[in-house]
């Protein structure tokens, strides 16, 4: 029979592994959207310099 005891054991060794996929896809999440915002700052710099240039 399943007990309370083995309950809480099967969720305070599982609960570690969950928290940390949930920071590593947070930390993914982080870079994917620094990424994309360095590209969107790169065409921005080059319009203004096509811009000035006129």
């Amino acid at each position: 029979m399943f007990m309370m005891g083995d309950f809480v054991a099967t969720i305070l060794t599982v609960l570690p592994l969950i928290v940390l996929a949930i920071i590593i896809r947070w930390i993914r999440q982080i870079k994917i959207n620094s990424d994309t915002q360095v590209e969107q700052n790169k065409q921005i710099i080059k319009l203004l310099q096509e811009n000035k240039s006129k």
